[in-house]
């Protein structure tokens, strides 16, 4: 896989990723303020959300590069 089609899989793949990273974000961080902090990769909101963003990126780049052949 050349550089050029990884980064246009990126680009077409990154509102997914800020999509997920935001709405996972808003929903443990409500969460986590009620006190439910079960689930939680060391106990942070913000690195859950980060590796979710990532998952749900690379699921939609996956997809993309299928889609394309």
């Amino acid at each position: 896989m050349t550089l050029a089609l990884l980064q246009l899989l990126a680009m077409k793949s990154a509102g997914v990723g800020i999509g997920i990273f935001v709405g996972t974000l808003i929903g443990l961080g409500l969460r986590k303020q009620k006190g439910k902090t079960e689930g939680l990769l060391a106990g942070s909101v913000v690195l859950t959300a980060l590796v979710a963003g990532a998952l749900g990126m690379a699921v939609m780049m996956t997809m993309t590069y299928f889609g394309m052949n």
